[in-house]
């Protein structure tokens, strides 16, 4: 009689503890669940709520260290921004910089922000006071009446896409209703930086106004048919405002004692003692039809099709 009701204690024990610890790992695994699901809920709030002027520091910084972790492959005739070759954009000889303009075929057709001359002028005569006497002819400066900031391409050299007259047209009516919902955006220079390809960035930020997150992205759902891999980050706000070619001359001698490096963060920093802070307003939106490649920096042949901003400032 004790042995039998040991032996059904036991069994009701064994089944108690199964059940128990089959519960206590449903509730373990659930709550695993729970604690994946909240942390990945965090990281993508977390990267949500990232700004995106936070996100162009960034994208600044890391610009700002391409020198430093690639030196200045530019001396070596490297690669520029765009997959070409310093060769394929300019000639150097006997100290002259002459641009080499290919044909676009099918052309480019690039929508950038226009910076109007009133802003640009002053940046352009800072950066030649402070580059010229050491390059000399060994630097080409992006002409002022064309500083822009690119936004979304329609059509690249890298991904090209053929336009008939009339796709071009539609393309054009399209931006033109764009530019209308588009803002006035008031920016300030963040920094000056230069790459290891040799060019020199002016990096903005916005104050106010639409942000280039929001115009790119009403750009694409314009231009559908627009190649899928673009050539700038979507929040990038940068302008062109010189390319070096080749090493610089003139030095002091407390200037020779410099290694390259060290000489081009010198001349970096004294632009930006001088410009950074600067303030600006943009409200042109251009279709650009660039006939030869890079003919908005090289002073190429290209149709520009002009808008203004419609949206009014309040």
């Amino acid at each position: 009689m004790a042995k039998g009701k040991i032996k059904k204690w036991w069994t009701r024990s064994v089944k108690i503890t199964a059940i128990w610890l089959i519960s206590a790992l449903a509730f373990f695994s659930l709550l695993q669940i729970a604690l994946r699901n909240s942390m990945n809920r965090h990281t993508i709030s977390k990267a949500s709520s990232i700004s995106n002027a936070e996100r162009r520091s960034i994208l600044y910084s890391k610009m700002a260290e391409d020198l430093d972790e690639n030196g200045a492959v530019f001396l070596k005739h490297g690669e520029t921004s765009q997959s070409l070759s310093l060769s394929d954009l300019f000639t150097l000889k006997d100290e002259i910089v002459t641009p080499v303009l290919k044909a676009a075929n099918p052309p480019v057709r690039a929508n950038v922000l226009h910076l109007s001359t009133e802003f640009s002028d002053p940046i352009s005569e800072a950066v030649k006071n402070i580059f010229s006497p050491y390059f000399d002819k060994a630097i080409w400066f992006q002409n002022s009446s064309m500083y822009h900031f690119s936004m979304f391409h329609a059509s690249h050299h890298i991904a090209p896409v053929s336009a008939s007259e009339t796709e071009i047209e539609d393309e054009v009516m399209a931006v033109k209703s764009v530019a209308k919902a588009i803002c006035p955006l008031h920016i300030v220079i963040d920094r000056v930086v230069l790459t290891s390809t040799g060019v020199l960035l002016g990096c903005w930020q916005v104050v106010s106004g639409s942000d280039p997150v929001t115009i790119r992205a009403k750009l694409k759902s314009a231009l559908p048919r627009s190649p899928q891999k673009q050539l700038y980050n979507e929040a990038m706000l940068h302008t062109s405002f010189a390319r070096l070619l080749g090493s610089p001359k003139k030095l002091t001698e407390e200037e020779k004692k410099m290694s390259d490096n060290q000489f081009f963060h010198y001349l970096v920093d004294r632009l930006n003692n001088q410009i950074r802070g600067l303030k600006a307003k943009v409200s042109e939106l251009w279709y650009v039809e660039e006939y030869d490649l890079l003919a908005l920096a090289l002073n190429g042949k290209m149709k520009i099709h002009e808008f203004n901003f419609g949206c009014s400032e309040v």
